[in-house]
């Protein structure tokens, strides 16, 4: 018999003196701990402001979960978009976002925040499964390119492929031309970040920004990314153009130097316009992918498998008809995958709760 899903609730707004709580990111560290990070907005759930990255640790996969821990503050400015990914020595490499706290998605898309105050890319470590966090370390020169203005990495894990390679899915903007402001979402696109030397060293892989398919069909925004049994990696990723429903993918198949054909749309993942999530079980052959079914709001967080690599999409699990919206995947043990999701009652961002679903839930009758 299968066991019953079960949830916890590692964040809660208006706790630990954080106004909001969100963008949610999970991995499982070389000794079982689970770190669920997000960002700790202190003044209000606005995107800018006063915003920590924090985490806590769980030592039961997910059931119960340790003290807020701040793993990267920047003074009275933002860190954000945590990227979290665990490399083969058991180091914990959080790769993230900073700015100003007065720097706005609008403002800096409008090309009105100097290069010091924009989005500038960070990372940071942990030796000891999350307990404690290293100094950071700014990556910008190697990663952003001198034309782009807004600047996200995932939101979510960040991926270690099999060959030893860091690939970290993110999303750009460009500057406006015309009449245009920069804030339009033709302006949007996506790219990723690759180290061969777990972290030392960064460079950007492929960039897709749109401008292969007529009228800018496809925008890249928030990407995510998973590695498949033969090796290629599958990024999919939100779109905010005109393309059928709101999700885009795409293979690579030299570890994300490039892709195989630019982003194209994947109408199979019904669902509004939102950040989604992907974790490949390794066995089975199962690709997942989370994010809110409801096509028209964020509702609905639905685990959907694939069997073809991404090709096609059905449904695997689905957590209740809530308001939801942003989410991350991690294979807590062999037999449970863990969903760490931000949902409420009445709003989608009252908590980031976790929720334990069987493997068998997962992939019955392929199970």
């Amino acid at each position: 018999m299968t066991a019953m899903p079960a949830t916890s609730i590692p964040f809660r707004a208006g706790d630990s003196g954080y106004a909001s709580f969100r963008i949610p990111a999970v991995v499982r560290a070389a000794d079982g701990t689970l770190l669920a990070f997000c960002e700790g907005r202190r003044g209000s759930s606005e995107d800018f402001g006063d915003i920590d990255i924090v985490l806590r640790r769980s030592a039961d996969g997910g059931r119960t979960w340790g003290p807020l821990q701040v793993a990267v503050a920047n003074g009275r400015d933002l860190a954000g978009n945590p990227a979290p990914v665990v490399l083969a020595s058991g180091r914990v490499l959080l790769v993230h976002i900073r700015n100003a706290a007065a720097a706005t998605e609008d403002a800096i898309r409008r090309g009105r925040v100097s290069a010091a105050d924009g989005r500038r890319v960070w990372i940071t470590h942990s030796d000891d499964h999350g307990a404690t966090w290293g100094p950071s370390r700014e990556i910008t020169a190697t990663t952003k390119k001198p034309g782009w203005r807004w600047y996200a990495t995932t939101p979510g894990h960040a991926v270690l492929t099999r060959e030893g390679r860091i690939v970290v899915p993110a999303n750009h903007s460009l500057p406006p031309t015309g009449t245009d402001t920069g804030t339009e979402g033709t302006y949007n696109g996506g790219h990723c970040l690759l180290s061969d030397d777990d972290g030392a060293t960064w460079r950007i892989g492929y960039v897709d920004d749109g401008t292969t398919a007529p009228d800018n069909y496809i925008n890249a925004n928030e990407t995510t990314c998973a590695q498949l049994p033969d090796g290629r990696l599958y990024f999919n990723t939100r779109n905010d153009s005109p393309a059928p429903g709101a999700r885009a993918d795409a293979h690579s198949t030299d570890g994300g130097e490039h892709l195989a054909q630019p982003f194209r749309p994947q109408a199979g993942l019904t669902g509004p316009v939102v950040e989604g999530s992907l974790l490949h079980l390794g066995e089975p052959d199962v690709l997942l992918y989370s994010g809110p079914a409801d096509p028209g709001f964020r509702a609905l967080m639905t685990v959907r498998r694939s069997l073809d690599g991404g090709v096609t999409w059905q449904d695997a699990h689905t957590v209740d008809g809530r308001p939801a919206a942003y989410s991350d995947l991690v294979r807590a043990d062999a037999d449970t995958v863990g969903l760490l999701y931000e949902t409420g009652d009445f709003t989608a961002y009252g908590t980031i709760t976790f929720r334990r679903i069987p493997v068998a839930a997962l992939t019955s009758p392929y199970a």
